[in-house]
């Protein structure tokens, strides 16, 4: 890419400042739309699909999803750059999938980085680890979800299985290209057992270089989204985990692996 890379477009559907979440310091997320799983317990329903969308927001409708340059998002992040600077924070990719718009992901990731900011993804690994190694170069920080060892049932509760994203996360690893975090959404019926949480901790601490791992608890807080876009809410009988649950969780994690573990991300 020459200097034109800065006017790649991309389709996003939000840019959160000031987050204290999804990787070191104060950050700016951006939302990108467009992802190939269709997780039942998924906080960001408006990701999934890359068209624009019209959603019911607090009973009036809102547009989600606006088509925007390289150069227009670099110039909302560069605002906080004091903030980056003190806290070790900077820009977060975030979505959906980033990887599902490659060209718009890997020249956002570049521009930040020849901006001197920091970088990170939030992101399934789920695509052809070409992509991947195009945007590594430009990675700090992967933060890379890995909800279940079984493939069957991480088809069931997500539309694919997992061997995609588990053979790209040894590739990540194994290329020590970028600090790879494991982060684990923590679901009642899918993943929230001592043996199931115990099975994803060894997979995290078998990969070279891995010392973190998260432990995301399910939270509801997507849920009037999808009434918003006129959609059934499949886990609207699930409760969260307790507290008592989660740290019972960690407690499992730490022994099985030996890794950094903690509860949220």
């Amino acid at each position: 890419m020459a200097e034109s890379y800065l006017d790649t477009k991309g389709r996003i559907f939000d840019i959160q400042r000031f987050s204290i979440h999804d990787g070191k310091g104060i950050r700016t997320i951006v939302f990108l739309k467009g992802c190939v799983l269709r997780c039942k317990w998924c906080c960001n329903p408006e990701s999934q699909e890359y068209k624009i969308q019209t959603m019911i927001v607090q009973g009036k409708p809102k547009i989600i999803g606006e088509d925007v340059t390289v150069r227009d998002v670099l110039e909302i992040v560069e605002k906080d750059r004091p903030y980056y600077r003190r806290s070790n924070g900077g820009l977060t990719l975030s979505g959906g999938e980033s990887l599902c718009q490659p060209d718009f992901c890997e020249a956002l990731l570049r521009g930040a980085k020849e901006r001197g900011l920091r970088t990170a993804l939030e992101s399934m690994a789920c695509a052809d680890y070409k992509v991947i190694e195009r945007i590594l170069p430009y990675l700090d920080e992967y933060l890379m979800d890995i909800k279940h060892t079984n493939p069957e049932k991480h088809k069931r509760f997500t539309g694919r299985s997992n061997e995609l994203m588990m053979e790209n996360a040894k590739k990540v690893a194994a290329s020590g290209l970028t600090e790879l975090i494991i982060r684990v959404p923590v679901i009642p019926t899918f993943n929230a057992t001592e043996e199931e949480i115990e099975g994803i901790a060894r997979f995290a601490a078998s990969l070279p270089g891995v010392k973190k791992l998260h432990l995301l608890p399910y939270h509801r807080l997507g849920q009037d989204k999808y009434e918003g876009l006129g959609r059934d809410y499949e886990l609207k009988d699930i409760l969260p985990p307790t507290s008592e649950t989660m740290n019972k969780l960690l407690a499992a994690a730490k022994a099985a692996s030996g890794l950094d573990c903690q509860i949220g991300g």
